[in-house]
């Protein structure tokens, strides 16, 4: 227990720091793999795609095992493309202000800060959030396993 206060004694007068705006906000790493670029591409394409309603290209990219995690529930793939096709949720833009990947062996993950305009059951909101997306490789194709949306404050960062 008292190594516990002693490394929060430590930790707590750090923490004012990170409240701080980045100053890195709106780039990614500055020279990314091939395959994060991939990742990254992918990503900003799947933004778009949502904002068409394009299920015919978000289909294939969505893992047959896929979840997605939004504020008010958990979903699978045939229901996040039903929300998109019927416009339940209309992801009409994501601003993607800053974003880091990771890629461990067949597993991808990209964390991005988004300010997220979109159509909820007919009402227009803006919501901060960080998107955290799971990719597997499957073949020669990333395929997205999970979504999940975190509301954070517009100063949050991600630590790159």
């Amino acid at each position: 227990m008292n190594v516990f206060i002693l490394g929060l004694c430590f930790l707590l007068p750090g923490m004012g720091a990170s409240f701080a705006q980045n100053p890195n906000a709106g780039t990614a790493k500055a020279n990314p793999t091939k395959a994060e670029q991939e990742i990254i591409n992918l990503s900003k394409e799947k933004w778009q795609w949502m904002a068409d309603k394009n299920v015919d290209k978000l289909a294939p990219l969505f893992h047959d095992k896929s979840k997605f995690v939004h504020m008010s529930g958990t979903w699978k793939k045939a229901e996040e493309l039903d929300i998109i096709k019927t416009g339940s949720i209309w992801y009409k833009k994501a601003d993607v202000h800053d974003v880091a990947v990771e890629i461990v062996d067949d597993v991808a993950v990209l964390w991005s800060r988004i300010t997220l305009t979109a159509v909820v059951r007919g009402n227009d909101v803006v919501t901060e959030f960080t998107v955290t997306e799971t990719f597997k490789k499957q073949g020669n194709d990333w395929k997205l396993l999970a979504l999940t949306f975190s509301s954070v404050r517009d100063t949050h960062t991600i630590k790159h």
